[in-house]
């Protein structure tokens, strides 16, 4: 059922803890303070990244938890107010969260009361973009009926190079002034292309008019400016964006102005010397040198375990190229993305060979000769699992590794097989299925109905809390069920992409 060791692996267990989170919540928010102080008045922050449910971050700084940005900002609720952005043309083609499956106009109700419900005051929602869309005028109506105030950004021609026009009563003066009362506005948004930094310069725009001393700073998670280049951590973060073609360089505006080498990356790097331009339009000089000097992020000085942490960088990269090969395999349309990242893992030396659980689960399919799974558990076990006629592998690995944890044998089976032939019959004859095997949700649901007479599958269920952080890897491609059940576990997935045989 299991091995203790799996062969032809460098890494050892990802369990191990390598960020200190307290300290980072101690002195990122001290940091911010500092930065608020340097302006005067009023510092906009723009919040890249996700304030919520941070995994990628959580993956590879073992440690930091997933809502550490948030638990950072509610140490600075007394003085934060957050403004939210959404751009127009995302609410009018109906931009969806791919994470969660709601569209962003859904998304800023549900960020905002999120917000609310921690402490952290919302001021109101900015609509960017916006040249009189219809879908847009709704919205606007909509929030407000719920006592929400709204603004209207407007798109503004040549924008982000034409610094004349952007820096005058007709570019940055059309928009609204968002009224504000706090000295730290943090700006942020359901995800990428929204606005944000637009609505940060529009707002120094308007501050300088009534005579506000305000500034502008960036935080963003990664990459991690004193990190190097080709560090695991970084070279993660480059394999999460490559769909979008993000790319890590070294600043070379810092190094010019400080013979410091640090990392950024080509979009701040690229878009430095028109924010230059417009600082400088605005206050009569800029106060940075470089797009590394507008960052807040001091993440890199709260690793405690630098090498844990680039274990778990390393195993995000390699469960990203999978992720990538099965997104090929299911679309076809991302193979630069592919290309890429697997030049990244030739860059950090690494093959999917390298995943302990990868080399269990194929070993496992090849002894038996049909699709197979493998589990790697806190205490670094190896347990396998392999396509029944009752059971998917992803089913069966969940039994194993349960009855594993609960110290069940092997042999026990804990849910009888004539409760499965109903079960099976159902899907096939009631419902038209064409699988007859048992899902993850089928035998958790399976097993929680016995628990109540049953002593053994009592003990299987309390084990799952075990299960959060634990890696698996599938020979074959899941079903999205069976996807969801692990994602909900806290498990970290990877799958050849290879279709399930019915």
């Amino acid at each position: 059922m299991f091995v203790e060791v799996a062969k032809n692996s460098n890494f050892v267990s990802r369990m191990k803890k390598g960020f200190d989170n307290d300290k980072y919540l101690r002195i990122q928010s001290e940091h911010i303070k500092k930065r608020i102080a340097q302006f005067g008045d009023k510092l906009y922050l723009e919040f890249g990244g996700k304030l919520f449910d941070d995994h990628h971050a959580s993956r590879v700084l073992p440690g930091f938890l997933p809502d550490s940005k948030l638990r950072m900002l509610m140490q600075l609720s007394e003085y934060a107010e957050v403004v939210m952005v959404i751009s127009a043309l995302d609410i009018e083609r109906n931009k969806m969260r791919g994470d969660l499956g709601i569209t962003y106009d859904e998304d800023v109700l549900r960020l905002r009361k999120e917000f609310e419900n921690v402490g952290l005051y919302v001021g109101g929602v900015v609509i960017t973009h916006f040249n009189g869309q219809a879908s847009a005028v709704a919205y606007r109506k909509r929030l407000r009926r719920m006592n929400i105030k709204v603004y209207y950004h407007y798109t503004i021609e040549g924008y982000p190079n034409n610094v004349a026009l952007i820096d005058s009563d007709e570019g940055f003066g059309k928009n609204d002034y968002v009224e504000t009362t706090r000295p730290l506005v943090v700006v942020t948004a359901p995800g990428p292309g929204s606005g944000k930094m637009a609505v940060c310069l529009s707002q120094l725009y308007h501050e300088h008019k009534r005579g506000v001393k305000a500034g502008y700073a960036k935080f963003e998670t990664f990459p991690v400016w004193n990190l190097s280049l080709k560090h695991p951590v970084n070279m993660a973060y480059e394999t999460a964006t490559a769909d979008l073609d993000d790319v890590n360089m070294i600043d070379p505006f810092h190094l010019e102005a400080y013979g410091d080498i640090v990392v950024n990356y080509n979009r701040d790097i690229e878009i430095f010397p028109v924010l230059n331009a417009l600082f400088e339009g605005i206050y009569g000089e800029s106060p940075y040198k470089s797009p590394t000097d507008m960052g807040v992020n001091m993440i890199g000085f709260c690793m405690d375990d630098e090498d844990a942490c680039c274990d778990a960088a390393r195993e995000e990269i390699i469960r990203r190229y999978y992720y990538a090969l099965c997104k090929l395999a299911e679309k076809g349309d991302n193979e630069n993305e592919v290309n890429k990242i697997g030049l990244l893992m030739k860059q950090a030396k690494i093959t999917t060979e390298d995943r302990r659980t990868t080399v269990a689960a194929k070993e496992r399919r090849d002894k038996e000769g049909v699709p197979a799974s493998a589990i790697e558990l806190q205490d670094g076990t190896i347990i396998t699992a392999r396509t029944s006629p009752l059971l998917g592998p992803s089913a069966a690995l969940i039994l194993n590794a349960a009855k594993h944890l609960a110290g069940i044998d092997h042999e026990v089976k804990l849910i009888p097989e004539e409760m499965i032939a109903p079960i099976q019959k159902t899907k096939l004859e009631y419902l038209h299925g064409n699988n007859p095997r048992l899902h993850t949700d089928e035998v958790l649901v399976a097993i929680s109905m016995l628990s109540n007479q049953d002593e053994n599958c009592r003990k299987a269920l309390e084990q799952l809390p075990k299960f959060d952080g634990c890696q698996v890897h599938s020979t074959v491609m899941l079903s999205e069920v069976d996807q969801k059940i692990f994602k909900k576990l806290g498990v970290g997935l990877t799958c050849d992409p290879v279709r399930k045989v019915k």
